[in-house]
């Protein structure tokens, strides 16, 4: 709201144009003298006076308050949503261009609410294009802009920054941002469903990567059960995407591969281009722990062609990492270390920017070292995965990679060494289904039926078989 001074003067100016007296524009609610000292300055209209003034001078109480017309806000969430769409169906460079461009509008307006918004789609382009550090900073300031709203609101800057950390192979920070803001939203009587839903399915992901398959569990039946309140398909469809995972960890692939095809038909729907690349990239990796890899290679080859079209770097070398693997067991090696070590170059992938895959390629290059009968070039792989996985915490991926290090120090003839990379291995598998962040997050306050929880999960899926783990 503009100062009394200005507020005063534009009320002036309007009823003069109308040519209404100070006892018209006053009458029924208010006296000529309050009109009167409004108009000079002398007094803070309350919101309530303007809104009725507002009506009696034709115009909008935004209008009255700040001097902008109503139809340039409204106008420029239109372009808003035209810019989320963008990035939706198109090019995130295309999208982030529109973005800067209303979010300087919306400076110009000092119209907070829309530049939150421009600020969060900044974000979102950022992490479509793998500019870490940028995206953060975006969903921080956009996090400044809505300090005031109630928690809810701020759901989706926290989210964003969260699963930048994520990709940045900041696990634990990831699920410490994540798992505060569920427990102060199911804590303290804003368990919004919609806000919950987003966390939930966010924290899968860093939950799995950790080790924490108890707690990823526990966070896919929430967000099931929390699904049919939300009402935006997109955010189900996320939901859906994220909770496979948990299947997988519990050996459920065929629940998983149901909740996958029911995330892609709505991707699919919504023309959600990025968010259907993630369908078919979860759904190869689903295909090769079955054993399926020339599926699975259609499907990740698939995912890597729909994310590079949208630019999306960083997506792009993780699901080429996924791909490595699958070429490898088919036995194209050639091909397979040619895509790593492309990956493994300076930009790509590395210690704050995809860590946990950046270490997932250099664990494949070590087992074709070790399959050629390199040692020396095996080990070295393995040594830089370790030292990636350590800061990423990756629990499970650790404890795999020290046993692959252990057996190779074993058959090389150093024991010691050997039995210090098991002993590390196992450190990291010492407490399986929890992390170091403490108790759990509390659950929403609002009752969830187990019965619908059960209900909901059978119309995910229909049959239950072994699997293993997306990334």
């Amino acid at each position: 709201m503009d100062e009394p001074a200005r507020i005063g003067r534009r009320v002036q100016r309007m009823r003069t144009e109308l040519g209404m007296t100070q006892r018209q524009l006053a009458e029924p609610s208010y006296t000529p003298a309050y009109i009167s000292t409004l108009e000079s300055g002398k007094v803070r209209p309350s919101e309530t006076a303007l809104r009725f003034l507002a009506g009696r001078l034709n115009t909008s109480y935004e209008e009255l308050a700040t001097g902008r017309p109503a139809h340039l806000a409204t106008e420029l969430r239109l372009a808003l949503a035209d810019a989320q769409q963008t990035l939706a169906t198109g090019d995130a460079d295309e999208a982030a261009a529109r973005y800067r461009r209303l979010l300087a509008e919306a400076e110009r307006l000092g119209l907070a609410p829309e530049q939150a918004e421009a600020r969060l789609g900044l974000g979102d382009c950022a992490l479509e294009s793998g500019e870490l550090p940028e995206a953060i900073g975006h969903f921080e300031a956009a996090e400044r802009l809505l300090a005031d709203e109630p928690l809810p609101r701020r759901a989706r800057p926290i989210r964003g920054r969260a699963v930048a950390h994520l990709l940045a192979g900041e696990l634990r920070y990831a699920c410490y941002l994540l798992e505060s803001t569920i427990d102060e939203l199911s804590t303290s009587g804003l368990a919004d469903p919609e806000a919950l839903v987003l966390l939930y399915a966010a924290v899968i992901g860093p939950y799995i990567d950790m080790g924490a398959h108890a707690r990823a569990a526990h966070a896919a039946e929430l967000a099931l059960a929390l699904a049919p309140r939300v009402g935006d398909p997109a955010l189900v469809a996320g939901m859906h995407r994220q909770v496979a995972r948990t299947f997988l960890a519990e050996g459920r692939v065929a629940d998983a591969d149901a909740s996958l095809a029911k995330a892609q038909e709505i991707y699919g729907q919504l023309r959600l281009r990025t968010d259907l690349a993630h369908c078919h990239w979860m759904r190869g990796y689903v295909q090769a722990q079955n054993g399926e890899l020339e599926a699975a290679e259609r499907e990740l080859r698939t995912a890597r062609e729909m994310l590079s079209a949208r630019r999306a770097a960083l997506y792009t070398a993780q699901v080429e990492v996924e791909l490595a693997d699958v070429l490898r067991r088919l036995g194209r090696y050639g091909e397979a270390a040619e895509l790593l070590s492309a990956l493994l170059a300076p930009g790509d992938l590395g210690d704050s920017h995809g860590a946990v895959h950046a270490g997932g390629a250099h664990r494949l290059l070590g087992l074709m070292a070790e399959e050629r009968g390199e040692p020396e070039a095996a080990e070295e792989h393995y040594v830089q995965a370790l030292a990636l996985l350590e800061r990423s915490g990756a629990t499970g991926d650790l404890a795999d990679l020290c046993r692959l290090l252990g057996d190779l120090l074993r058959r090389t003839g150093r024991t010691e060494a050997a039995l210090d990379a098991y002993r590390t291995g196992l450190g990291h598998r010492s407490a399986p289904g929890t992390t170091t962040l403490g108790p759990a997050p509390a659950a929403p306050a609002f009752r969830i039926d187990v019965v619908d929880r059960i209900d909901r999960i059978d119309r995910v899926s229909g049959s239950r078989s072994a699997g293993g783990r997306v990334e």
